[in-house]
């Protein structure tokens, strides 16, 4: 009996049992769908979180307060971020291109019958640079005359921007931030960002302005700056700790302040994702080993529902090796399909749940050919044991079972 043959007659008792064979099949599909749609939605997570990351600002370290160690408090004195922080580190870190000091506030902004509740952050016009902010979508930030003259200027966030305006001419228009009027100098570009540092909710003015006409503040919540290139991040981020531990730390030695190296976030989402999709794969493969159990069930009963078959086979000549290449192929031909119907279902998984999740759908190839060659040698592994069984019959023992 040769190989085409015995794939045909694998294939008629396959086909004799369709409910069956759907039913066996679909701990395969289900598992093959799992591992392609977990690692393509974890890839596309992933690619969007260093997206946000990017449009933060490349090179950029961010410092701020420690809350928990008292370095927001107002009794804490030393704990505050200040101008001659900033002085200091500019002073004795050549590695700093920019650097800008930020107020922050929450606040409802109002355009005639229109408002929204955004993050207010008063900043200097080098904010721009740091934040990757430099495209606009309209207009242009404000100056470091307007900020030098306390100028009430608004640059929107592209989000804000929409709420308020809803894609009308904003530049020159004028919007209302706690009773005070502020002209809208520019309106930046969408920048796709998401969370509380979404940097299209945000409205920038000026520092000086924010300092003394809205804010009152005369410390910052946060210093922002950029490093001259990617390679000098960590010596960087490493100097203006050792620049603001002299005189921002706690009688015990900690430190009041946490210094954020944008880099090192990268480095942390991409480790992150990379572990998630392990551990993803992980739980889809179980599924696929579940599903070469359940084959393997069905498979032990198709053996004893065919045992007079056999019998009556390997009476009239059929070789042990006959018998075993039959039922092997059964078992591979289940996975194998079952395989590749997991791999539509996965493709389509994948594209529907990253459209609800807003990520960049991304079907991973190397996923495909992973899911399908483990489902494949599920198949065979788990066949084994009842193609042997069936094979190891004897003729006339097998013809006298009921």
């Amino acid at each position: 009996m040769k190989f085409t043959d015995s794939f045909e007659s694998a294939i008629s008792a396959l086909a004799a049992n369709k409910l069956r064979t759907a039913l066996t099949m679909l701990g395969v599909v289900i598992g093959v769908g799992s591992v392609i749609s977990m690692i393509g939605i974890g890839e596309g997570t992933k690619r969007k979180s260093l997206q946000n990351l990017e449009v933060m600002g490349a090179n950029m370290i961010t410092v701020m307060p420690d809350w928990r160690r008292g370095g927001q408090s107002q009794g804490a004195g030393t704990g505050f971020l200040k101008e001659e922080d900033i002085a200091s580190i500019k002073r004795e870190v050549p590695t700093v291109m920019l650097i800008s000091g930020a107020m922050r506030s929450n606040d409802t902004v109002k355009v005639g019958s229109n408002s929204t509740r955004t993050t207010i952050l008063g900043v200097e016009p080098q904010m721009a640079q740091i934040r990757n902010a430099t495209k606009m979508h309209s207009g242009a930030w404000f100056t470091v005359a307007d900020n030098q003259l306390m100028e009430r200027k608004a640059v929107l966030g592209y989000q804000v921007y929409d709420q308020l305006f809803g894609g009308e001419n904003a530049i020159g228009a004028t919007i209302k931030i706690k009773g005070q009027n502020y002209e809208v100098v520019g309106v930046i570009t969408y920048k796709g960002g998401s969370g509380m540092m979404n940097p299209d909710d945000q409205i920038y003015i000026p520092l000086l302005t924010a300092k003394e006409r809205l804010m009152g503040k005369t410390t910052f919540d946060m210093i922002s700056m950029q490093a001259i290139s990617s390679d000098v991040m960590i010596v960087t981020q490493q100097m203006v700790e050792d620049t603001l531990y002299k005189s921002r730390k706690t009688a015990s030695g900690d430190a009041l302040f946490r210094v954020f190296n944008q880099g090192e976030q990268i480095e942390m989402v991409q480790e992150q994702s990379r572990l998630l999709g392990y551990l993803l794969a992980g739980i889809a493969s179980v599924s696929l080993l579940v599903g070469g159990i359940g084959i393997m069930n069905i498979m032990l009963v198709s053996v004893t529902e065919r045992t007079r078959e056999i019998g009556l086979r390997k009476a009239l000549g059929a070789t042990k090796q006959v018998v075993l290449t039959q039922f092997l192929l059964e078992s591979v031909v289940l996975c194998v399909l079952g395989g590749a119907i997991g791999i539509i279902l996965g493709i389509i998984a994948t594209n529907q749940v990253s459209k609800a999740l807003q990520v960049p759908p991304i079907v991973n190839l190397g996923a495909i050919v992973l899911a399908f060659g483990f489902s494949a040698f599920v198949g065979l592994f788990f066949g084994i044991f009842p193609a042997m069984r069936a094979s190891n019959l004897q003729p006339i023992e097998a013809l006298r079972s009921d």
